[in-house]
């Protein structure tokens, strides 16, 4: 199944000549899905280039629908041998599991054994009996990892990357930026966002939150991106089939196997990217209440628009969020 992810997150573009001719964007398709990074001068386009490969090399690694990256190697061999890892495969697992434990697997890698029989281009979803037939292999505290190597020690099990890796990305590319010696720039793959600095004048990067329920260019709120920090969103109108009068969509509760209820929109800020992705999900699991508690609890902020349009801001996101407008939802 090929996977296909719009972009979720809209780069507010603020007014004046002089800034907008400082500013230049390369975009390419990375990590199947669109990447932009804005930067602030021609001399920096090999750091830019070099950037970009980093995110090529990772895809190869993390692609849990390639069968020849290591992501997949590993799914390959679940319940029959150790797999010998690159570094960049070892820390994102590492990361992973580590995130699973702080959520209580509300995050959880290993939600691949379910989570991939959904196929949102197909339109398949899948049983209840297939859902309940796999959940016994959904579980991150079940992964082995030695030295350079990682274990599912169950055959079935699958790691899903998809919810961490795009931010795991985002930080990677500010990393190879920042050791070109940039000073400001903006990585966005897709909807997780890592600022490197502040923009050129020293004024916030804005970041648009799409409205979930409206087009692709409906901005509810906008977030006034603190330097060198992350914003990652997730929505359930990123991938989804409507069945029956009820949203599939591709947020699955690793506890049931079904799509997450509740929520249609939970954007997280923070320092890292690795953490802005995975906690969004985990929010998008737990719910508001209990979702918000824990993001703050770790630094992190929220912005959450329920299913009835609803619009939550968490403590820490108040001073630089500004809410345009309240998001209509209608039907499913």
């Amino acid at each position: 199944m090929k996977r296909f992810i719009v972009l979720v997150l809209i780069i507010i573009a603020i007014s004046g000549c002089t800034e907008k001719r400082s500013l230049y964007r390369q975009t390419e398709f990375v990590m199947d899905t669109i990447v932009t990074i804005t930067y602030t001068s021609e001399k920096d386009r090999p750091a830019v280039e070099e950037a970009f490969r980093t995110l090529k090399r990772l895809e190869t690694l993390f692609n849990a629908f390639d069968p020849a990256s290591e992501v997949s190697r590993v799914n390959q061999n679940a319940g029959i041998v150790p797999v010998e890892v690159s570094k960049d495969t070892f820390d994102l697992i590492t990361r992973a599991l580590d995130i699973s434990r702080k959520t209580t697997g509300a995050f959880d890698i290993t939600v691949g054994a379910v989570s991939l029989l959904y196929d949102f281009e197909k339109k398949t979803i899948p049983s209840i009996t297939e859902i309940k037939a796999r959940l016994g292999l959904v579980g991150y505290e079940k992964v082995k990892l030695m030295d350079s190597k990682v274990f599912l020690p169950l055959k079935g099990m699958k790691i899903d990357p998809g919810g961490i890796a795009k931010g795991y990305g985002a930080d990677r590319a500010v990393d190879v930026l920042k050791a070109h010696g940039l000073k400001h720039a903006l990585v966005a793959v897709a909807g997780d966002i890592k600022a490197l600095g502040t923009r050129p004048d020293g004024t916030a990067w804005r970041i648009g939150i799409r409205d979930p329920r409206g087009g692709g260019d409906d901005i509810f709120a906008i977030v006034n991106l603190p330097s060198n920090w992350a914003i990652s969103t997730s929505g359930d109108y990123e991938r989804y089939v409507i069945k029956d009068g009820v949203r599939y969509h591709h947020i699955i509760d690793p506890r049931t196997g079904l799509p997450a209820r509740g929520l249609i929109s939970v954007s997280c800020i923070g320092p890292e990217g690795t953490m802005t992705d995975s906690l969004a999900t985990a929010v998008f699991i737990l719910g508001r209440q209990e979702g918000e508690k824990l993001a703050e609890s770790l630094g992190y902020g929220v912005v959450v628009v329920d299913d009835k349009g609803e619009v939550y801001v968490s403590p820490k996101a108040k001073a630089i969020t500004e809410i345009l407008y309240k998001p209509e939802v209608k039907g499913p």
